[in-house]
């Protein structure tokens, strides 16, 4: 396996996280396919093929989290590449969108609704940071891609002609706004070392994140994520990008 580059996609049974698990292995990359389901993940990476390794892999489980970088080690002694993919939107997915933002208001908004979407999409994030960084600083290519949304920027936000101003609410927006805040301090934190980070917006897919209500196919909203993930060695780190290479404003 060292021999191959050694990739990472956490939440990588389902939508955009699967099919940029497999396009990688398709690179000819190794990779871990994240997943909480054992037997889910072992299906998916059946599927993919060659490359493909089923990691089980819960981001809010500080035992499995640690296991999880234990065996990356164990099989592979380095990683190259981190896709932090894995993400909730919200609890009641039995919801569709309109009635996940009216529950999302900040008035009214659950507490544990808001915990529970955070400790995916922001602390599960820096936990497998923390525990993925001994073993990215063991590759000399080594690259992490954050995977958050447009809807988190406070610059768009915060513009009264903006569409995502209508959206912004603290569950699942201002999860992403905490990611990019996260994301920022990595990259100061590793400013000069070997290890680039970019953090990516993906397009609006038609996955279970949004109640399959997305205006794109997984394969076109994955693009920029692939695209950035595919950098090479001089590829740059540090930027906030959308399809294709467009800057977002923090």
């Amino acid at each position: 396996m060292p021999a191959k580059r050694i990739a990472l996609v956490t939440g990588a049974t389902q939508g955009m996280g699967r099919h940029v698990a497999k396009e990688l292995a398709s690179d000819g990359a190794a990779v871990f396919v994240g997943c909480r389901d054992l037997a889910r993940g072992e299906a998916v990476a059946a599927g993919i093929g060659n490359g493909a390794t089923a990691l089980p892999l819960d981001v809010t489980d500080a035992a499995s989290v640690t296991a999880a970088a234990d065996r990356v080690r164990a099989e592979a002694g380095r990683l190259d590449l981190l896709v932090n993919n894995a993400a909730i939107s919200t609890t009641r997915t039995e919801l569709d969108m309109a009635a996940r933002r009216a529950l999302a208001a900040p008035s009214t908004v659950p507490l544990e609704e808001v915990r529970a979407v955070w400790e995916v999409n922001v602390f599960g994030v820096l936990a497998v940071y923390q525990a993925m960084l001994p073993l990215l600083r063991e590759s000399s290519d080594a690259r992490i891609v954050n995977v958050t949304s447009a809807l988190g920027s406070l610059t768009a936000a915060s513009d009264p002609s903006s569409p995502y101003r209508a959206a912004f609410e603290p569950v699942y927006s201002a999860s992403k706004t905490a990611l990019n805040a996260v994301t920022l301090a990595m990259m100061a934190e590793l400013e000069g070392t070997g290890v680039r980070v970019n953090l990516v917006s993906p397009g609006f897919a038609r996955t279970a994140l949004v109640g399959f209500e997305g205006t794109e196919t997984v394969e076109d909203a994955s693009r920029e994520v692939l695209r950035v993930a595919r950098l090479g060695p001089d590829g740059p780190g540090d930027t906030f990008t959308l399809w294709e290479g467009v800057p977002v404003p923090w």
